[in-house]
């Protein structure tokens, strides 16, 4: 089978629209298992977990814009128990990658900042990947940029479940019912 064919979806129609569906899902799972593999180097290469990952991309994104950070804002982005981001932040903490002070006008308040080593430690780990990435959106148009952007919010409501089963139209997609 040459690599521009898509074979028989044992899970959706035989339709060119699912074939193309198909394709498209195969290039996905392609491209996020290779995603899955870059995260793992990355946690090996900064000895860190996934959540500790997710907090420093969420401080560097959260700095650029000037905005301040509480442990609470990262517990709700995480997803956890504020107990255990008290946890992750004591690690982090303790390797250099962050900074817990005192909020300058509510002393009840502790903010959280990534420190210049963990910028430059992330600058180094991620650049060259990121450039690279950034290497491949160059020359799309702006109606591919508007077409990628849409089918991926959409892939987004797809995977998050966030669609009201009442609603027949869901994040702009039409729903249907799996084939049998």
């Amino acid at each position: 089978m040459s690599g521009d064919q898509t074979p028989p979806s044992y899970w959706y129609g035989d339709s060119a629209d699912d074939a193309r569906g198909t394709r498209v899902m195969e290039a996905m799972r392609l491209y996020r298992a290779a995603e899955m593999a870059m995260r793992r180097r990355t946690q090996d290469s900064m000895s860190m977990g996934e959540n500790e990952l997710l907090v420093l991309r969420y401080l560097t994104r959260a700095s650029r814009r000037g905005d301040d950070v509480t442990p609470v804002d990262l517990a709700r982005y995480l997803g956890v128990s504020t107990a255990s981001t008290t946890a992750l932040l004591d690690r982090l903490e303790r390797s250099g990658h962050v900074v817990r002070d005192r909020h300058p006008t509510d002393r009840r308040k502790v903010l959280v900042t990534a420190t210049a080593h963990t910028e430059e430690e992330m600058h180094d780990t991620l650049g060259t990947m990121h450039g690279r990435m950034m290497g491949a959106t160059r020359g799309m148009s702006e109606a591919e940029a508007d077409a990628v952007t849409a089918f991926l919010q959409r892939m987004r409501c797809a995977v998050d479940a966030v669609c009201d089963d009442e609603t027949p139209r869901c994040c702009g997609v039409l729903k249907t019912e799996p084939a049998a």
